[in-house]
């Protein structure tokens, strides 16, 4: 097979994969690619979660992890009865929720796994300070589980790999010959900053928007939310990369951006009862 027809044969594959993986995120309803299936993420989130739960230290601080279990329960609780109540596809019906507290005070941070695979470091409680602090981090974090970006990023990733393959043996190999004359990964590292860095600062700012909902559905007050990153701005010291470097929107920004969602939040997205 000639070049020109195994570059005409892949484009026409990725075109094929592309238009049968476009599917919609909940709520905002934003267009997503996904090419990878959940069910294969969602496994090995699941034994990638076991051995976090066998490698780091967990708390011992057993109120702390009620809290976090009983303020994820009443998300899931909302997130599925919210779908239920619309007629809509619940995204979290293959979900195995689990919570963990991690004891490291140095990392203030909080995540979700694909399938409801959930830790919190207790340096994030110094951050949350009340439980309308922790439902909203819980909730951002959440969202992305829900929303699906880690299928969507991997997705992504997928079909960036491919796209550039495909450049490079159609240029004949001018991609790899950047690469080898500068010494590193040239084009791998625009691509990061000029595709992906994008890409992943908008699941960031969907996360933010889908946790306001979460939260507020959950009955937790959501002006909290901007007083937890302007908490986690004074931890940090002001110190953080320039946006464009970075997989996240600045503190400002997000601070700035649920100002502006809060009322139509509050509003459109009341406690369910």
């Amino acid at each position: 097979m000639n070049r020109r027809n195994f570059i005409y044969l892949m484009g026409c594959g990725c075109l094929s994969a592309s238009l049968h993986a476009c599917t919609s995120a909940p709520i905002t309803e934003r267009k997503q690619l996904k090419l990878i299936p959940e069910s294969k993420l969602n496994a090995q989130a699941a034994q990638l979660y076991e051995q976090v739960k066998k490698k780091a230290k967990l708390s011992d601080d057993k109120d702390s992890l009620d809290k976090i279990i009983q303020i994820g329960s009443k998300i899931e609780n909302s997130i599925s009865e919210y779908f239920y109540k619309n007629n809509m596809d619940d995204p979290t019906v293959n979900f195995s929720w689990e919570y963990i507290l991690i004891d490291n005070k140095k990392i203030k941070n909080a995540w979700c796994m694909p399938g409801g695979k959930i830790a919190v470091y207790t340096g994030m409680l110094d951050i949350t300070k009340n439980d309308d602090g922790l439902a909203a981090v819980m909730g951002h974090e959440i969202a992305h589980a829900v929303a699906k970006h880690s299928v969507e990023r991997a997705s992504r990733t997928v079909l960036l790999n491919t796209t550039t393959g495909i450049i490079d043996i159609a240029t004949g190999g001018k991609l790899s010959q950047v690469n080898r004359t500068t010494g590193m990964n040239t084009v791998g590292l625009l691509s990061q900053i000029g595709i992906m860095n994008p890409f992943t600062r908008k699941q960031e700012s969907e996360a933010d928007y889908l946790g306001l909902i979460f939260s507020s559905l959950s009955g937790y007050d959501i002006r909290e939310t901007p007083k937890i990153w302007e908490r986690m701005k004074k931890a940090n010291k002001g110190k953080e990369p320039p946006e464009f470097m970075s997989t996240h929107p600045s503190n400002d920004r997000r601070i700035e951006q649920i100002n502006t969602w809060m009322n139509k939040v509050i509003l459109e997205y009341p406690p369910i009862s």
